[in-house]
This record gives structure tokens, C-alpha cells and sequence, in this order.
């Protein structure tokens, strides 16, 4: 199959991977209006970006017959935020320009740069790099640009957020004036414009993002949980979708190993990807991702771009994103060319109007869904179980041997139990969360009722938080007061100035009669604490005092307290007794201090007397006239020891 518009050995390279036809992104840089232009593009993740622009730069890098002169200075140069996406870009470079002898060589860090160095002295037609290593090699006179006719800024978003402008500015300055210049951005924001407005010429702009910002191909879903419970719900998520290769990503290093580790503990194959790993580690985690080794992947937002793997077709949010940014290129790891997926985020119930808000802001149409139940992996697991036993195999003549010998000495049942018991044991148990939502959680707190208090009574006494209520001391006064056991008292809710408590209806009365025949004829005890018997619950009341006013005997009524010790029972209603305090008489200010009245126009000092000039030593000493411009401050005043602030230099001759 041939495309038009596309040099043979790149239409060749595109139909041996696989391409039935192009994607709207890798179309649009062939239309004629693009070709030679200077393009500024934005495209959504997993559109085929990197094809797009190794297409987009054939016409310059390809002679006449669709070959590549011999190999010295570059001819493209293609900068990547990560080190990941530049390897990444330049295995798909590689393959898709394996019919032209092309030579690439990838600059990044972390890795040998004595190697890179002998790499681009032996000669090169691509180059790949993050920025930092490629203005190293700039500077140090191993990269030469004079020859460049392409260069392609790959995320160029995120490249300025990690701060890689002087990097790219010191690379963009070295190149040709008649370069090409490609710029490929998710986004674009002010930075990127500016950017392309100073060293673009006329660019064609393409833009293949729709209005909803989220992927065609991935169905996003949110589960609520509580927040003790992030790891369990990722455990049962792995274990309902047992997706052939899952991505989690996690805020911080410190996060990515610890959920690592209980992965690992649990049985799954995962590996670990964070800024904390050396790019050996890094490349052989990937590796084992792409060999099936590992089905499971953690991984920081370093991740978020580069990592490009079909098998991923889940990816959990094990953290809030930052931002709708990230969200999209986090999720941005699966469904990618035209394959399906699916991006789970995992919110905690009190952040969940904060993630409502980004998804809308975001335009990404999310379903709200239940945390999976071990009841719902089991049945999910069975169905997987029936389907993967029930497909066709070819027997092996030692396979058929085993099955004939288990045959004659155990029965069929009894060797698909063994089957079935085998395929369980090999899968981690899935975990019991708390119910995740505010409703579920008040549901559950229902059903987890104490036997004997399906039918209770409601009591209330006349003590609340700001008498220092605990259920500690509370307890005994009950039993005590009431003949009763602890085990006997239902739920307690305690309020500003009233506690709430339940009795069992078929003791209520016993439980009122003890009570009433201790207190006295007030109905109060030796502690001064009343119980009565509510008609109300303590929901049913606050509901219907919500817009009632001050209730009689509240703080605003009560007269004010003292410090109560913490915890050692109720406080006293009745006001310590303070004796008056005696003040001393304030005294007289002194005359000598008293500001005079004197009328507004008599308020002003008398001129200074200007002194002849005369030698210094003759002047009287309490007569020396101040400096320049010099303010009295503090309690200093002319004349001996007075103390002066300077003013500006005096013109003139002195006196």
C-alpha cells in the first residue's frame, strides 16, 4: 500500500507497521499549503505526533531518488522535554526511516556523553535530544547546527514549564537563518506564541483538538473513596480490569515506592518509574513493560509523556492531577492509535467537587462509578476464568499423555476443581474498602446498628461541649443514675448545651423511673444534671431549630466561667465569686507638663536671633546656632548635649 504525498521508502516503512491510513494530524503536514512551511502544531496525545513531523521533514532530508547524502552534520534536529520521549522519538524515527540509511543519534541525559560525543563526530542525519545535553554538546563544540535544514521542537508546552527556555534559546540562535522550523505543542498558551512569533517565518498553524479536550478513545470513569482507602481501591481495580498493562501515576518519589512495594506484595509484577532512578533503571523498567515481564507500572508525572506502549490500556489516577494538562496527558497513554482505553481517577469523597469542577473546566465527560466490590471482581473473574477455558487449543502429544494419566486416576470434576483452585490462587485477593460517599457512609453507619437498638428512646440531659460533656464520664453518671449497664446505651450525640443519648425501648420506663427516684425535687442530681426523656431526635431538632433564635440558657444567657479541667466530669453553673478589684487613685498630671493654651496665632516661635559672625571660641556655648536643615528628635533640643539629625551640607563658607 502506498500513500500519497509520501517519499516510497517512508510509504514502504508506515505499510510494514501496520498503517492502513494516516491519521488527521500526519494529513494535514503533507497538504500543499504546509509543505516547506514553517508549521506550529497542536494535536492531542496519541495522535501520532511523532510520525506527523518525521513525515513533515522528508521533503528536506531526501534527495531525488529518496536517499540521504552521506552522514555528517546534522540535517534535523528534534528536541523532547524527557528523556523517555526522546528515546521514544528517536526509536520511531528509526523504523520509520530504516529504508533511507538514515543515521540517528539520540543525546540525553544519563546517559555516557563521551559516547554521544564519538557518536556525532562519526557523523549523523538525526539527532534527538533533551536540552540541557544538547546545548552541552554545543558548547563544547561536538554539535555542529551549520548544516541543519529541519528542527523540530517536540512538547514544546512542557518544555517551558520545566524551565528549558534559555536552553532552547541558546540552541535556536545557533541554527541557520534558512532552517525549517516545526513546533509541536498540546497546548497553546502565551509562552509558545511568543516563542513561535521570534524565530518562525509566516507559520501555517494546524490544529486538530477538538472542543472536548478529553480522547476519543478513552473512556474516562471516577470512583469515590475514603481516603484510607486509595490503596485498597487500586488493588481491586487492577484486579477487576487485569488490564495487559496498566500505568499508575502518583504525585511524588516517595509515593511512587510505597505503593511499588504493596504491589509487590500482593503479587503483582510492577515496576517502578520516577525521577529517583538512574535512565538505566528507567529504560529497563520500559523494557519490561514491552516484554510482558511486568504488567504493572508506577510512575510519577515524569512518565506523563514518552511512554508509548499499545499493550497500556489502563491508566489510574492514583492521585489528583494538578491540572486538566496533566490530566489529559497522564491519560494520554492509552488509546492511543485508535485503540480503546481506560483513565480511572481515584478521589477522595472530600475532593470530589474540586475534580467535578476540573473535568468540566476540561470539557471531559467522566462517569461517576462505584469503587469495585470483591463481589463484582469474583463474578468478573469467573466470566474470564469460563472464557479462557472454553477457548480451542492445540494438544501437545505430553500434554494429552498427563491428561489421560489424571483422567484414569481422578475424575473430571475433580480435575477442574484443581484447575479452577489453581487459576484463583495465582490472583491477590481483592480488599474490603469503606463506603466512599457521604451518603453510602451514612447508609452503612445504620446498618451497623448494635443488636436490641431497632426500637430506641431518645433521652437528653442539660450538659453539652460547652459544659465539657464526654462520653467518659458521661457513661457512668447514666448507669448510675439509670441502674443500668454501659452495654445498654445506644448511640450518644452530644451538642453546644445538650447531650442526646438512646435507651432500648423495652427499658425505657425502668431506665426513667431509676432516674426520676435520683434526683431531687428539680430533677436534678447532686452534679446539677437533669434527664428527661425527648420527643425528638437530634436530627429532627436541629433541622427544626436551624432558623429558630437563641434558645434559653445558651452561652448568650449563661453568665461567663472559668477555666473547667478537661474531661474530669461537668462543669458548675454557678459563677465563682471575684472580689472587687481596688485601683488606686490615678494622680495629677503636673503642672509643668500641661500644654498651655495659647490662641492660634500666638502658636508660632519667635524668629531665631542671628549671631554676628564672629571666631567660634568666642561665641557663648549655648548660643551655637544649629547646622543646615538639622530637626530636633528624641528629647534633645539646642544647646549643650542637644542631639541633632543632619541635614543637607551646609552652602558656603562656614562662619
Amino acid at each position: 500500500m502506498t500513500f500519497n504525498g509520501i517519499p516510497d521508502a517512508l510509504s514502504q516503512a508506515l505499510t510494514g507497521h501496520g498503517y492502513t491510513a494516516l491519521t488527521p494530524v500526519q494529513s494535514a503536514v503533507i497538504e500543499d499549503e504546509a509543505r516547506g512551511r514553517d508549521l506550529v502544531v497542536s494535536a492531542q496525545t496519541g495522535s501520532g505526533k511523532t510520525v506527523a513531523f518525521g513525515i513533515a521533514m522528508a521533503d528536506e532530508l531526501l534527495a531525488e531518488g529518496g536517499v540521504l547524502p552521506p552522514a555528517g552534520a546534522p540535517l534535523a534536529l528534534v528536541i523532547a522535554p524527557t528523556r523517555e520521549l526522546a528515546l521514544q522519538v528517536a526509536r520511531e524515527l528509526d523504523w520509520l526511516y530504516a529504508g533511507t540509511g538514515a543515521k540517528i543519534a539520540a543525546c540525553v541525559g544519563g546517559m555516557d556523553p563521551q559516547r554521544e560525543r564519538r557518536t556525532l563526530n562519526y557523523g549523523a542525519h538525526l539527532v534527538i535530544g533533551t536540552p540541557g545535553r544538547l546545548r552541552d554538546h554545543l558548547e563544547r563544540g561536538a554539535l555542529d547546527l551549520s548544516a541543519l535544514r529541519t528542527i523540530v521542537l517536540d512538547e514544546a508546552d512542557e518544555m517551558l514549564d520545566m524551565g528549558f527556555r534559555e536552553d532552547l534559546e541558546e540552541i535556536l540562535d545557533a541554527t541557520p537563518e534558512g532552517r525549517r522550523t516545526l513546533l509541536f505543542s498540546a497546548t497553546m498558551p502565551k509562552p509558545i506564541v511568543a516563542l513561535a512569533r521570534r524565530y518562525q517565518n509566516e507559520a501555517v498553524r494546524i490544529s486538530t483538538v477538538g472542543e472536548d479536550r478529553g480522547h476519543g478513545d478513552i473512556s474516562y470513569q471516577a470512583i469515590t473513596v475514603a481516603p484510607a482507602d486509595i490503596e485498597s481501591a487500586v488493588v481491586n481495580l487492577l484486579r477487576l480490569h487485569e488490564a495487559e498493562t496498566a500505568i499508575l501515576f502518583c504525585a511524588t518519589r516517595d509515593n511512587v515506592r510505597r505503593l511499588h512495594a504493596t504491589l509487590q506484595e500482593r503479587g503483582f509484577a510492577a515496576v517502578a518509574l520516577s525521577g529517583e532512578h538512574s535512565q538505566n533503571e528507567r529504560n529497563n523498567a520500559l523494557q519490561a513493560l514491552r516484554d510482558r515481564r511486568a504488567r504493572v507500572c508506577v510512575a510519577t508525572d515524569v512518565a506523563a509523556r514518552g511512554i508509548d506502549l499499545p499493550s497500556i490500556t489502563l491508566v489510574v489516577h492514583v492521585e489528583i492531577p494538578r491540572d486538566a494538562e496533566t490530566l489529559q496527558h497522564r491519560s494520554g497513554r492509552t488509546g492511543r492509535a485508535g485503540k480503546k482505553g481506560t483513565a480511572v481517577l481515584i478521589v477522595p469523597f472530600p475532593r470530589r467537587r474540586r475534580v467535578e469542577m476540573m473535568l468540566r473546566g476540561a470539557r471531559i465527560p467522566a462517569e461517576w462509578v462505584e469503587a469495585p466490590t470483591p463481589e463484582t471482581i469474583r463474578a468478573a473473574d469467573r466470566e474470564r476464568l469460563m472464557e479462557k477455558l472454553l477457548e480451542q487449543v492445540e494438544a501437545e502429544p505430553d500434554d494429552l499423555e498427563i491428561a489421560r494419566a489424571l483422567l484414569e486416576q481422578r475424575s473430571a470434576e475433580d480435575l477442574a476443581v484443581a484447575l479452577v483452585r489453581s487459576y484463583r490462587a495465582s490472583l491477590p485477593q481483592p480488599e474490603e474498602l469503606i463506603a466512599g460517599t457521604p451518603d453510602a457512609q451514612r447508609a452503612a453507619q445504620m446498618d451497623k446498628h448494635r443488636p436490641g437498638f431497632d426500637d430506641v428512646v431518645w433521652f437528653k440531659m442539660d450538659v453539652g461541649r460547652r459544659q465539657n460533656a464526654d462520653p467518659r464520664w458521661i457513661l457512668p453518671v447514666l448507669c448510675r443514675r439509670g441502674h443500668i449497664t454501659r452495654n445498654e446505651i445506644g448511640a450518644i450525640r452530644i451538642a453546644a448545651n445538650e447531650t442526646h443519648f438512646q435507651i432500648p425501648r423495652a427499658i425505657a420506663d425502668r431506665f426513667l423511673q431509676a432516674v426520676e427516684r435520683t434526683a431531687d425535687q428539680d430533677g436534678e442530681d447532686e452534679s446539677g444534671i437533669r434527664i428527661i426523656a425527648s420527643e425528638e431526635s437530634p436530627r429532627e431538632m436541629a433541622r427544626t431549630n436551624r432558623h429558630a433564635g437563641p434558645r434559653e440558657g445558651t452561652s448568650r444567657d449563661r453568665p461567663a466561667r472559668d477555666a473547667w479541667p478537661r474531661n474530669n466530669g461537668p462543669r458548675e453553673h454557678a459563677p465563682r465569686e471575684r472580689a472587687p478589684r481596688e485601683h488606686a487613685p490615678r494622680p495629677e498630671r503636673r503642672e509643668e507638663y500641661r500644654r498651655e493654651e495659647t490662641p492660634r496665632e500666638d502658636a508660632r516661635p519667635a524668629p531665631r536671633k542671628q549671631l554676628a559672625a564672629r571666631p567660634f571660641s568666642e561665641r557663648p556655648q549655648g548660643d551655637r546656632p544649629k547646622p543646615h536643615g538639622a530637626k530636633p528628635f528624641g528629647k534633645g533640643r539646642a544647646g549643650p548635649g542637644g542631639n541633632f539629625r543632619k541635614g543637607p551640607p551646609r552652602k558656603g563658607p562656614r562662619p
